[in-house]
């Protein structure tokens, strides 16, 4: 029994890993669709919990009984032969930029945080992910069981010592925007985010022992997104003042819990790297059924594409970026839906 929740935390684990990246953790992505719209953003983001919660299992059930190995399959059988193949093209696109835009992040880190080059932020991920990638999936479940447990448990402290201030929500949470923007914004934020964690998730579904261990790590894996989501987005909205940051969270830290800054930092680069970890972990996944490459080959080739990738600014790859892929994501999204659970 306890064999079965502890592969259900690592599952949980990875999937919080895999979509608190570098907008999620820095507070920049929840700025952008949910923070912005005031109490709207408040409804979005458990509409997004719901979704990542519901639908993150259904996923990873649907893969393991079609036993598909890597998200090339699993599109297979959501798009049908004729689809899937340029679906799957698409998909390796967004995956490489959206692991662009995290290896931005750690760069964006280093520089504004730390005052150091951002070329030198970018060369250190680069190096410790080729590390813990050598290891496959042993070095993504022991990142992440590392890593996770430390956000978790930061997103609970600030937010209570928020509450303990006083403060809630200020002059951002009399916001109400109506818009078509603010109504898909959480429905793009999850599609956009279940795609993405789709290589991470897929494979994952595999190494389980059994169907009922996928499904609790993938709700308890929803669930946790949700709290940390609603955490965020909350002291977000209480300092409005510094959504023009590419970092908001950590100048928010910085500004009122000058005590945990610094760990925070720490906690930032972790789960990004954990995003970087997660993204190249499924397209290593899925070029393994295509080509005979040893992996360091394709790891060294795939770091160099991703380093001139990631020499654009940050804040401008995941405003333009994140929004777009969101949009595509809806198909899958809806076929997710559609698609019987096979037996």
């Amino acid at each position: 029994m306890w064999k079965k929740w502890s592969e259900a935390w690592q599952i949980a684990a990875v999937y919080v890993g895999t979509v608190v990246g570098a907008g999620f953790a820095t507070g920049k992505e929840i700025v952008e669709f949910f923070t912005q719209y005031g109490a709207f953003g408040t409804i979005g983001v458990f509409i997004s919990g719901g979704l990542f919660t519901w639908m993150g299992a259904r996923m990873m059930v649907m893969a393991r009984r079609i036993g598909a190995a890597s998200y090339q399959q699993f599109n297979r059988y959501l798009f049908g032969n004729v689809m899937s193949p340029l679906v799957t093209v698409i998909m390796t696109a967004m995956i490489m930029g959206v692991v662009a835009v995290m290896i931005a992040g750690a760069g964006a880190v280093f520089e504004e945080q730390l005052g150091l080059p951002k070329q030198a932020g970018i060369m250190i991920t680069l190096c410790l992910s080729f590390v813990v990638m050598l290891y496959d999936i042993k070095g993504l479940l022991s990142v992440n069981a590392l890593i996770v447990p430390a956000m978790v448990l930061f997103s609970a402290v600030v937010l209570f010592k928020l509450l303990a201030m006083g403060k809630w929500g200020g002059e951002g949470w009399l916001t109400i925007d109506h818009s078509l923007k603010a109504f898909l914004a959480p429905l793009s934020y999850a599609a956009f985010n279940l795609t993405m964690a789709q290589p991470v998730l897929v494979p994952l579904a595999q190494e389980a022992d059994d169907e009922t261990t996928v499904q609790r790590g993938a709700m308890m894996g929803g669930l946790l997104l949700t709290g940390i989501l609603l955490s965020s987005h909350f002291v977000l909205l209480s300092f409005p003042h510094v959504l023009s940051y590419d970092i908001p969270m950590a100048e928010v830290i910085r500004s009122f819990f000058s005590l945990f800054y610094w760990m925070y930092i720490l906690v930032i680069y972790g789960e990004i790297l954990t995003s970087i970890i997660g993204g190249v972990f499924g397209l290593q996944r899925q070029f393994r059924t295509m080509f005979s490459v040893s992996d360091s080959l394709f790891l060294i080739a795939l770091f160099a594409l991703l380093f001139a990738a990631s020499l654009f600014r940050y804040s401008s790859l995941l405003s333009f970026l994140y929004p777009l892929f969101g949009y595509i994501s809806f198909a899958f999204l809806l076929l997710l839906c559609m698609r019987k659970m096979p037996k």
